[in-house]
C-alpha cells in the first residue's frame, strides 16, 4: 500500500474540487481502486503504488490545465484528463488556435480532439469524411474552415448542400413555393454562417453567389472549382446521389461531408451513400475519414448521455 499527499498551491479547492466536492467525486469515479481523502488544499491518496503513479501523473496534469484556462467542470475532466490526446493538445495550446472571429467578436476555435483532426486534416486533405452524432461541432467546424477559406481568397466560393429527405416527410406536402419548401432544410446552415458572418456580408453574398445553400438535387451537371463545398447530412444522400456529389469536385477545391449513420431517414438505410463511401474511399491519400463520439458532444451535457443511451439500446447494452 503506497500513500501520498499532493498539495494544490495558489489554487481554491472549492472551485477546484466543485461544490461538495462534486468534481473531486468526478475524479474519484476514474480510480476506484484508489482512497483519495481531500482537505483543505491538499488531498491523501492510499492505493496500490502502480495506481497511485498513474493517478499523480493525470492529477498533476489536470492541475496544469486549470492554471492554464482558469476553468474546470466535468466535461474537462472528460475531455482533457482522461483522454491522453486531448491532454497532450491542450498541453500544446492548439485549442487556443482560433479557425475564425464570430459576429459577436467571439472566437471560433476547436473544442475537442476530432474537431482539432478535421481543422488540421484540412490543410492537408482535398476531401474530409466527418461521421458521428449530433452535437459534435462536425458542420459548425467545417463552415468556420469555410468562411476562414473564403476570407482568406484561399477559394472564391463557399457551396452548402443537404439532401432534402428527413424524418420521412416530402417536399410535395409542404406549403409555399420551392424556397419556402427547401429553406427548413437548410436552416441550420444560415445559422452557423449568421455566426460567423456580418447580416449584410452575408445577404450580399448570397444574392451575388459568393455564399450558394443549395439541395443537394440541384448539384447535378456542376463542376465546382475553387470552392469550398460542404454536403451536411450525408447520411441521407442515396449511393448514387454521394457518387454525383463527389464527381463534382474541380480544381481547387475543397470537399468535407458530414453525417451521422445511426440517424439515416432513408427507407432502407443500406441505400445511404455515406455507409458505402466511408468504407470504399478509406485509404486513399488525400481523403481523410474522422469519426466522432460522444466525447466530441459540445451541446447540454444530456446530449452526451442521451447518445449513449441510444446506443446501449441498439447493441443490447443495459449497463450505464
Amino acid at each position: 500500500m503506497t500513500e501520498i499527499v499532493i498539495f494544490l498551491e495558489d489554487i481554491d479547492p472549492v472551485v477546484f474540487f466543485g461544490t461538495n466536492n462534486s468534481l473531486l467525486d468526478k475524479i474519484r469515479c476514474f480510480f476506484p481502486k484508489i482512497k483519495i481523502l481531500s482537505r483543505g488544499n491538499e488531498i491523501k491518496c492510499m492505493g496500490e503504488e502502480a495506481e497511485i503513479t498513474i493517478f499523480a501523473e493525470k492529477f498533476n496534469e489536470l492541475v496544469e490545465y486549470y492554471r492554464k484556462f482558469n476553468r474546470l467542470d466535468e466535461q474537462d475532466i472528460e475531455k482533457y484528463l482522461f483522454d491522453a490526446e486531448h491532454m497532450k493538445s491542450a498541453s500544446k495550446g492548439e485549442f487556443e488556435q482560433v479557425i475564425v472571429f464570430g459576429t459577436s467578436g467571439k472566437p471560433v476555435r476547436a473544442r475537442t480532439v476530432n474537431q482539432l483532426q478535421l481543422v488540421n486534416d484540412y490543410k492537408t486533405n482535398d476531401l474530409i469524411i466527418a461521421e458521428g452524432p449530433a452535437g459534435t461541432g462536425k458542420t459548425y467546424t467545417s463552415i468556420a474552415l469555410a468562411v476562414r477559406a473564403l476570407k482568406e481568397r484561399e477559394v472564391k466560393k463557399i457551396v452548402l448542400t443537404r439532401p432534402a429527405v428527413e424524418a420521412g416527410e416530402r417536399l410535395g406536402f409542404l406549403p409555399g413555393d420551392m424556397k419556402d419548401k427547401l429553406d427548413p432544410y437548410l436552416q441550420p446552415l444560415y445559422d452557423a454562417l449568421h455566426d460567423m458572418l456580418p447580416f449584410k456580408k452575408l445577404e450580399t453574398w448570397l444574392e451575388d453567389g459568393t455564399v450558394q445553400i443549395v439541395p443537394l438535387a440541384f448539384m447535378r451537371g456542376r463542376t465546382l472549382e475553387n470552392a469550398f463545398v460542404i454536403l451536411d447530412e450525408a447520411q441521407n444522400a442515396t449511393i448514387s446521389q454521394l457518387k454525383m456529389f463527389l464527381t463534382r469536385m474541380g480544381v481547387s477545391s475543397k470537399f468535407i461531408m458530414t453525417g451521422d449513420t445511426t440517424q439515416i431517414d432513408l427507407q432502407r438505410k443500406n441505400d445511404s451513400g455515406l455507409l458505402q463511401a466511408m468504407r470504399i474511399l478509406s485509404g486513399i491519400d488525400g481523403i481523410s475519414i474522422i469519426k466522432f463520439d460522444e466525447r466530441d458532444i459540445v451541446r447540454h451535457k444530456l446530449v452526451k448521455r442521451i447518445v449513449k443511451a441510444y446506443e446501449n439500446e441498439e447493441y443490447g447494452n443495459t449497463t450505464n
